[in-house]
């Protein structure tokens, strides 16, 4: 209870200053570092196992058998943009195990010019995060554990410095097949901003998530709930007006999200199958991303993700998909590689 607690009052003091998209520094902190992620609708928190790269996103997943592992990651996004992610797990005791991380975002070459258009050169963009992390088994039941991630930016000659905690607890009833997660994310502070006395807040978030595999048949269904510290998560365009029908002369008002729509943009739908232990299939479904990204003349698939997992006997493989809109995916491999059995 002391853990549920915590983690609440660190939610409330973090509702006043939440931000999502735009509104905040180091937006490189909720990208899906790992396949597994990405198909399942970027936020994967809920699966208690050797997969080390779940634990960077919520660090009450560290556990024993992610002792030794190393996860390599890398994502390609449109326009030559690519991403990736390094990490090493480690167990201390029977009770104790933590990990690292080396997470980096890589924009490209740009072109820089002036006012009127002329190029001056070229300059770099990037992001990198450096993260360490360590989780406790309080009982057979309950696990806690945190992230401590420092975060370098740097765009042309801007550059900016900043520190982020994740504080995680996991409720795991082995004989029920069912996990329960509270996860705080990204609790942090822009050390040094971009341009002096400009500091901007980074993006705070509080996530829960409640999974269960189903006894009998090859499903795990996942329910994620995210960005609870901020209840409306809908853009109304500032600049429209009331219109008027053609054909009544009526005039019709803008029309606002209601309660249900602002409810449903906090709500993710993952779904894994389990053929076996070395054979899975995964796909989500991500309301808010859908609203956000999709193209409203072409809608297509947008907000749904997809991706395959496949395990040998030292390795492993993932692939994810993102669908953000008709304009652009986002592809993303894992390979995950247990270093204790190749030195057996």
């Amino acid at each position: 209870m002391n853990l549920l607690k915590t983690l609440f009052l660190i939610c409330i003091v973090y509702s006043a200053r939440a931000q999502v998209g735009g509104k905040s520094s180091f937006a490189a902190l909720n990208l899906p570092f790992n396949a597994r992620s990405a198909a399942l609708g970027n936020d994967f928190i809920s699966s208690r196992d050797e997969d080390i790269n779940l634990a960077i996103q919520n660090p009450s997943l560290y556990n024993a058998s992610m002792d030794r592992m190393l996860g390599v990651n890398q994502a390609f996004l449109a326009s030559g943009i690519n991403y990736g992610m390094l990490t090493y797990g480690r167990k201390y005791t029977d009770q104790l195990s933590g990990g690292f991380s080396l997470r980096y975002v890589n924009y490209g070459n740009m072109e820089r010019t002036n006012d009127a258009g002329v190029s001056e050169g070229r300059f770099y963009a990037g992001d990198f995060i450096l993260g360490s992390g360590i989780s406790k088994q309080l009982n057979p039941l309950i696990s806690v554990g945190a992230n401590l991630n420092l975060i370098y930016s740097q765009l042309e000659s801007y550059s900016s410095f900043g520190m982020a905690v994740d504080l995680a607890g996991v409720y795991e009833l082995k004989e029920k097949n069912l996990v329960v997660t509270a996860l705080v994310k990204n609790a942090g502070y822009q050390l040094k901003p971009y341009i002096k006395g400009q500091r901007a807040q980074l993006p705070a978030e509080f996530q829960f998530a409640i999974a269960h595999k189903v006894k009998h048949a090859p499903f795990r269904f996942t329910l994620l709930m995210h960005h609870l510290n901020t209840f409306d998560l809908t853009y109304v365009e500032p600049d429209l007006g009331p219109t008027i029908d053609a054909l009544t002369g009526d005039t019709i008002p803008v029309q606002l999200p209601g309660v249900g729509e602002k409810i449903f943009r906090h709500l993710t739908y993952q779904v894994e199958l389990i053929f076996s232990k070395n054979f899975h299939l995964r796909t989500a479904f991500d309301y808010h991303l859908r609203q956000e990204m999709k193209v409203a003349e072409r809608p297509g698939i947008s907000g749904f993700s997809f991706g395959i997992g496949m395990k040998f006997k030292r390795f492993s493989l993932d692939y994810g998909l993102v669908a953000y809109s008709a304009a652009g995916f986002n592809n993303q491999v894992t390979l995950n590689v247990n270093l204790g059995q190749f030195r057996k």
